[in-house]
């Protein structure tokens, strides 16, 4: 295939996605619409929108209404708002946690979420002995070199976790786990230990630990982490400032409807 008939097939790719979101919107707007109506909307032809409709129809987006010919927008747009709601309730339940914890550690504090094959920031607070004022909020961060990574890598679900660990991972210092069964062995101690650690793993003189946070339904929705330089966060100040992260974590997660099991929690 020739580099313009590459080009020729991304725009065409580009312009189903448009489409695709416009028929979204327009049923947003108007409630309900055929497929006529879709396709004079779109200005093409009605073959090309009855196309569409069916691939947003398949992914659970669109549902026909009865035998009448009109669709309207389903239940599955209903599943990705929720994720996004969730995400910004997280960050907004989160910032106050933030707050306290970063007074109490003197660290800068962040939450992540798990963002496909990586860690985004939704959440940070820089603490009372932190000199630089990087802003983590939005950035993804490798999971296998993080402590708030491997906390979502540690919970994330078994066939993914398989997946991720095939993989080639990047080493970012001398430090980087990136040997599979190292890495299930870290993971393992995370989940036994129930924090974890990153010491110099994706930068060298940046320590951190994370602690997990668990939604209504006992899964683990975000980390909780700690970070600052090696000199001021050693290995025994960053292990002892866990059990106030964990505390910290502990009320988040009841925010968010997680109630702490009567027999030992499992923020331990």
């Amino acid at each position: 295939m020739s580099r313009a008939d590459g080009d020729r097939g991304e725009r065409s790719s580009v312009q189903s996605v448009d489409r695709a979101v416009t028929i979204l919107e327009i049923l947003a707007a108007r409630g309900e619409a055929g497929i006529t109506e879709i396709a004079e909307e779109l200005g093409v032809h009605k073959s090309t929108a009855s196309r569409l409709v069916s691939a947003l129809q398949r992914r659970g987006l669109l549902e026909q209404l009865g035998d009448r010919g009109k669709y309207a927008l389903s239940f599955g747009i209903v599943r990705l708002a929720a994720a996004t709601t969730g995400r910004m309730d997280l960050a907004r339940l989160g910032q106050p946690t933030c707050q306290a914890l970063a007074e109490v550690v003197g660290e800068t504090v962040n939450i992540a979420v798990s963002d496909g094959e990586a860690a985004i920031n939704v959440a940070q607070e820089f603490g009372t002995s932190t000199v630089s004022t990087q802003n983590w909020v939005g950035r993804r961060t490798p999971l296998h070199a993080t402590s708030a990574g491997k906390v979502l890598l540690a919970h994330m679900d078994e066939a993914e976790q398989r997946a991720l660990l095939r993989r080639r991972l990047p080493r970012y210092t001398e430090a980087t786990i990136t040997e599979p069964a190292a890495l299930r062995a870290e993971l393992a101690r995370v989940i036994d230990e129930g924090y974890s650690r990153s010491f110099e793993e994706l930068e060298v003189g940046l320590h951190a630990v994370a602690v997990p946070v668990w939604a209504h339904d006992s899964t683990v929705v975000a980390a909780l982490s700690a970070s600052g330089p090696s000199y001021r966060l050693p290995r025994r100040r960053a292990r002892a400032i866990v059990a106030d992260m964990r505390e910290a974590a502990r009320e988040l997660s009841a925010k968010l409807g997680w109630v702490e099991p009567g027999s030992g929690s499992a923020l331990r």
